[in-house]
């Protein structure tokens, strides 16, 4: 803590005072000198002997009984799916980028797996399906090994001792939560690691800022920009890492633009390209370039196709929609089944009863529904509004005006300024006799992809259907109507022409088999540009992922991660009471909270002290609370506050990166508690030619204070203690992390540390 004669009145400079004293004196020393701080410095040694011993302790950590359990547990259901399918080569969708899966299926790829096994259920066995689950296991395991070493070596570049560093990496290693995550087929390891590896390689890009634009600099904003696009490129939620290292950057740029850095607006530009390449241009062809590899080994067609344009899954070899598609022309009978309820058009010699429920009139004209099974009140016939020939079929294009006969009653369809029967806002939908309102029978077609051919197919081309007299667009929902309507689901006339929800798909041409005809025609693959490929599956990642909604009975809320109220069942096994339950350690994520509540406690003391010219903290220590655990927080808040804004199920997997975030925290806030000082400066100070030259710094350089880390004997046993009891709570809950061994009812109970903790076997 800091020194109570410390907390005194400030001193200033008269010549400090006019040319602004609030220059940091890591960017104004006097270049004419050579710092030398080596002397300074925690010998390299301990720290390659600290890292050593925590790396070793995380390669047995993580591995043990990696190859247990021998069946598919969690997630595992979906990420060995997927990497599966990339060894086949068959299209899948997915709501996350496509590198991690990509990872696991070149592992899978060298060790022989053909990618056969389907991954169908939580407990599948692996060793009866001849599959390489070990070796696919191996992957994030490793990555969680090198996490351990980041960990370490980020704390170590940032400024802090060897005993500071220790204790984090160990916490990190020691957690429960990590190791049970990092250990199976899933994606949360490559995510972390190259989140950590960017935070890693910012951090040593900022050591170097004042050699400028020499090749050690440019490395590193590469490096940064380059791991940032793989964060990104394993999971969405890697956008929360590039708004972090975007506010640095953004912060940094602002503080060089300041006169008193004495830069020149030309130099300031070059800073600025040379940030918007590495840190934008250079990330964003990384990321699209994994989605080209994607779509360049996924070309049979798939379980994806489905969620994919109809041009998309013509571009799929073997594609079963291509196989289904046939051009629709004039006075062919149709089915037609609305995309989004699956329902079919279908109408009957039912009317819709005078009044309703609720006192409103109805026209008493025919019923038009939609029904789950088309059956022969299901054929629409298509009537041209114009002259065709009679010789040969006249296909129906885009924009296009139609009739829709129902072929069963030989009416037309119509809807009019009438309200439908469930919803007041929407005209009804019914039908007349064939000669009868010409003009509000009129429909024109209009396609969800018009620009990839303009000719109605089946499958192929979802259509609106709009109402020409009153601009309303055929549409159905999923409301059935009451006893009169045979529980039938209601089609009105929709106004919001917009609507996504308005498209219907004809699926079927009365008497063409559309199998037959296509063999014989031998349909070529059609290709499209990559940058529309890539659009498409982006916005339908970005949908789909928004609309994952469906309740899960592991699912918890953002609010209760850090607290560990609920965790997630991942595997059980009946015969030997064994289970895996995903949670964190309680000591380290509670500590964790408790080093953030410190940290932000010290913010407000030192700003509200610094108001009244009181000077709490000496200067270095300071300066490394704000810049480097100002960095850390930031990085945990930017990974945990945005899920509070989403809609989607969220599961306590969700906040492993912002955990990692936290840790980094709590080791920054453990020197500043019990360590007297910082290893200050940890830059290299010294300018290269470009800086000599350019910056010219508006008032009088500033010596460096050079300082050193000194821990106490305390220091030592605090940090011992808090190691001890991580240790202890690790080995408590490791038969839920491991999987193993089996436990009985009354160890059960006793690690139900919380009522929320669903465990298997606790009864």
């Amino acid at each position: 803590m800091t020194d109570p004669a410390l907390r005194k009145r400030r001193n200033y400079d008269e010549n400090s005072l006019q040319n602004g004293s609030g220059i940091n004196v890591d960017d104004y020393t006097d270049d004419t000198k050579k710092v030398n701080v080596s002397n300074l410095s925690p010998s390299k040694y301990s720290h390659l002997i600290g890292l050593s011993i925590v790396t070793i302790a995380g390669f047995f950590v993580t591995f043990y009984k990696i190859w247990y359990p021998a069946e598919v547990v969690f997630d595992e259901v979906h990420f060995g799916k997927f990497a599966g399918y990339y060894l086949r080569r068959t299209y899948f969708f997915d709501v996350h980028p496509p590198l991690a899966k990509m990872m696991l299926a070149a592992v899978g790829y060298m060790v022989g797996y053909d990618g056969h096994f389907e991954f169908d259920n939580i407990g599948d066995s692996y060793i009866e399906n001849n599959v390489p689950y070990i070796a696919l296991r191996a992957l994030p395991a490793s990555l969680n090994v090198f996490c351990i070493a980041l960990m370490y070596s980020i704390m170590k570049e940032s400024g802090y001792s060897v005993c500071t560093c220790f204790l984090t990496a160990s916490l990190y290693l020691l957690d429960n939560a990590i190791v049970a995550q990092h250990r199976l087929i899933m994606l949360d390891s490559m995510l972390i690691f190259f989140m950590l590896a960017t935070v890693y390689s910012y951090i040593r890009f900022r050591k170097v800022r004042h050699q400028e634009f020499s090749a050690t600099w440019w490395a590193w904003l590469l490096a940064t920009g380059v791991t940032m696009a793989l964060t990104l490129s394993v999971k969405m939620v890697g956008l929360f890492l590039v708004a972090a290292i975007g506010i640095c950057v953004i912060v940094d740029l602002w503080d060089l633009l300041d006169i008193k850095r004495g830069i020149s607006i030309d130099h300031f530009i070059k800073h600025f390209y040379a940030r918007a390449l590495g840190l934008i241009a250079v990330p964003a062809f990384i990321y699209m370039f994994w989605f080209y590899v994607h779509f360049a080994i996924l070309v049979e067609s798939g379980p994806g196709d489905t969620f994919m344009s109809s041009a998309f899954q013509e571009t799929l070899k073997n594609s079963a929609i291509k196989m289904k598609s046939l051009d629709i022309h004039y006075n062919d009978d149709i089915r037609l089944m609305h995309k989004d309820t699956e329902k079919y058009l279908h109408s009957h010699d039912l009317e819709y009863p005078l009044r309703y429920d609720d006192g409103r009139i109805s026209s008493q004209g025919q019923q038009v529904t939609a029904i789950t099974v088309p059956d022969d009140n299901s054929w629409w016939r298509i009537k041209p509004t114009k002259e065709i020939s009679e010789d040969e079929p006249v296909p129906i294009i885009h924009g296009d005006i139609v009739q829709l006969e129902h072929v069963g009653t030989e009416t037309i369809l119509l809807t009019h300024d009438v309200a439908s029967p469930l919803m007041s806002t929407n005209e009804e939908v019914t039908t007349v006799d064939l000669d009868e309102r010409y003009n509000e029978t009129l429909f024109q077609v209009l396609f969800d992809d018009h620009n990839n051919g303009d000719i109605w197919q089946t499958y192929m081309k979802a259509v609106r259907l709009v109402h020409m007299d009153t601009k309303v667009a055929i549409w159905t929902h999923p409301k059935n109507l009451p006893d009169w309507g045979l529980g039938h689901q209601e089609v009105n006339g929709n106004k919001n022409l917009m609507d996504k929800s308005n498209y219907w798909v004809a699926t079927e041409i009365d008497g063409l088999n559309a199998t037959e005809i296509n063999l014989e025609k031998k349909k070529e693959i059609k290709t499209i540009p990559f940058i529309f490929k890539f659009v498409e599956l982006l916005g339908r990642m970005l949908s789909h992922n928004s609309g994952l909604t469906k309740p899960h009975p592991y699912q918890s809320n953002a609010i209760s991660w850090p607290l560990l109220s609920r965790g997630i069942s991942y595997w059980s096994k009946d015969d030997t009471k064994e289970q895996i339950y995903m949670t964190g350690n309680v000591f380290g994520w509670y500590l964790s909270m408790v080093g953030t509540i410190i940290y932000t406690g010290a913010i407000i003391i030192d700003t509200i002290c610094r108001r009244r010219d009181v000077a709490w903290i000496e200067e270095p220590l300071r300066r490394r609370l704000i810049q480097s655990a100002g960095f850390f927080i930031l990085l945990w808040l930017l990974h945990y506050i945005p899920f509070f804004a989403m809609g989607r199920a969220l599961f306590l997997h969700h906040y492993l990166p912002a955990a990692a975030c936290n840790y980094l925290l709590l080791g920054a806030v453990f020197q500043y508690l019990f360590i007297t000082s910082v290893d200050s400066p940890t830059s290299d100070l010294r300018r290269n030619q470009s800086a000599l030259e350019e910056i010219h710094p508006v008032g009088p350089a500033h010596a460096q204070t050079s300082t050193q880390a000194q821990p106490t004997t305390k220091t030592y046993i605090i940090a011992t203690i808090i190691l001890a009891l991580q240790f202890a709570c690790f080995v408590f809950l490791s038969p839920l992390t491991y999987g193993s061994p089996g436990l009985s009812i009354d160890e059960v109970q006793r690690r139900k540390v919380f009522s929320g903790w669903d465990l298997q076997f606790a009864k």
